[in-house]
C-alpha cells in the first residue's frame, strides 16, 4: 500500500505557495514580517538560528520530534499572535546548543496544515513572523 504522506506534503506546499502569493496573510502585532535573508540561504530569514532548519524539516515530515511537547497546541495565552480558535497554533522546539533543557526558542505554526510560521527566542514574549516553503 502506498503512503499518502508524500502526496499530502505536496498538497500542503502547493496551498502554502498559492496562499503566500496572494498576500492574504497578516502580521502579528509588533512582529514585522521577515524579508531579510542570509546570503546563500534557502529563503529563510536571517534571524532564524541554524537549528531552526532541522525543526522545520521535522515539521514538514511530521516528526518524529525530539521532545514530547513538540506539536502540542500553543494556546496563545499571551495574546501576541492573531486571535484564532483553539488548536490553530502548534509549537515546536528549536534546539539551543549546550542547553540542558528545551531552552527558550520555538517555532509556532498556524493552521493544519501549517500556513503561517512564527519564531520566538524569548519563550513567547515576542514573535517574528516568517515565510517558509519546503
Amino acid at each position: 500500500m502506498r503512503s499518502w504522506k508524500p502526496l499530502l506534503v505536496v498538497v500542503i506546499l502547493a496551498l502554502a505557495f498559492i496562499w503566500q502569493r496572494e498576500g492574504t496573510h497578516t502580521t502579528a502585532p509588533n512582529t514585522p514580517s521577515a524579508t531579510a535573508t542570509a546570503a546563500g540561504d534557502t529563503g529563510l530569514p536571517a534571524f532564524l538560528p541554524p537549528e531552526a532548519r532541522q525543526t522545520l524539516a521535522l515539521i514538514a515530515r511530521g516528526g518524529p520530534f525530539p521532545h514530547h511537547q513538540d506539536g502540542v497546541v500553543f494556546g496563545n495565552y499571551e495574546g501576541l499572535l492573531p486571535k484564532q480558535p483553539r488548536g490553530y497554533y502548534h509549537e515546536y522546539t528549536v534546539e539551543t546548543p549546550g542547553a540542558r533543557t528545551r531552552g527558550t526558542r520555538r517555532i509556532i505554526t498556524g493552521g493544519t496544515p501549517p500556513m503561517v510560521y512564527y519564531y520566538t527566542d524569548d519563550h513567547y514574549r515576542s514573535f517574528r513572523r516568517f515565510s517558509w516553503h519546503p
